[in-house]
C-alpha cells in the first residue's frame, strides 16, 4: 500500500528524519502522530474568556522554556488603564508585586510617544491604554522566558495595539524580567485599575531534543 509518497512501502518516519511527498492528510496523521518536523509548534494550554474578572491566572503552564499569551479584545471598567502581568513562585497561592524591571515605547496617531522604563516595578507592562468601551480593546501578545527554570531571570516581550478615548490608534512594544532566578510556575493578567473583559490563551511552545 502507498504511503506518504512512497510505493510500495514507505520508510519509517520520525521527528527530524521525515522522507516522502506528503500529501495534507499525510501531514495531519504524522503530526497527531507526534512524527512531523515542525520546529516551534505552538500547544494550547489554555483560553480563558472573561468579563467583569479582576484578574485572569494561569496555573498550569505545563514543562516549556518558551511560554506565548494572546490578549483579544481586552476592556477595562474604566479607560485609561494598563495591562500588567505577574509572576508566581508558589503555584498561583501568591503573585509577585514587586522587583521587575520594564521598558516599552508607545506611540499612536496623534503624534505623541510614551518611553516607559523602571528598574523597580510592580508588575510586568504589557499594554496601554486599555479602554472601557467596545471598540477600545486591546489586542497584542507576550512571549515568555525561562519561567519553569528555576537557574535563569524570567524574560518577557510584548507586542499591542489599541484605540484610546479621543479616538487614536496607538501600538506598543518593549519588554520585562524578573531578575531573580527561581521558578515561576504561574501567571496572571490584571489591570491598573477595576475589572477586565476579554479573551486571554496561553501557548507552549514545543522543543525537540
Amino acid at each position: 500500500m502507498s504511503e506518504f509518497g512512497y510505493i510500495p512501502e514507505a520508510p519509517e518516519q520520525s521527528f527530524g528524519n521525515n522522507k516522502g511527498i506528503f500529501t495534507p492528510k499525510d501531514i495531519y496523521d504524522l503530526t497527531r502522530a507526534d512524527k512531523y518536523t515542525n520546529y516551534g509548534q505552538l500547544e494550547l494550554i489554555e483560553t480563558q474568556t472573561v468579563s467583569g474578572a479582576s484578574q485572569v491566572d494561569f496555573t498550569d503552564l505545563g514543562t516549556y522554556n518558551v511560554h506565548f499569551a494572546t490578549f483579544s479584545n481586552i476592556r477595562g471598567s474604566s479607560t485609561n488603564t494598563v495591562l500588567y502581568l505577574r509572576v508566581s513562585n508558589d503555584s498561583g497561592v501568591t503573585y509577585q508585586s514587586s522587583g521587575y524591571q520594564i521598558a516599552y515605547f508607545t506611540r499612536n496617531t496623534f503624534g505623541s510617544n510614551t518611553d516607559g522604563r523602571s528598574t523597580s516595578y510592580s508588575a510586568m507592562f504589557c499594554s496601554y491604554p486599555v479602554g472601557d468601551s467596545t471598540n477600545e480593546g486591546t489586542n497584542g501578545y507576550v512571549y515568555m522566558y525561562n519561567l519553569l527554570d528555576s537557574s535563569k531571570y524570567s524574560f518577557s516581550t510584548i507586542q499591542a495595539s489599541m484605540l484610546d478615548s479621543s479616538p487614536y490608534l496607538n501600538c506598543t512594544f518593549g519588554s520585562n524580567v524578573k531578575p531573580t532566578a527561581e521558578t515561576h510556575n504561574a501567571i496572571r493578567f490584571l489591570l491598573s485599575g477595576g475589572t477586565m473583559s476579554g479573551t486571554i490563551s496561553l501557548y507552549g511552545i514545543k522543543e525537540y531534543s
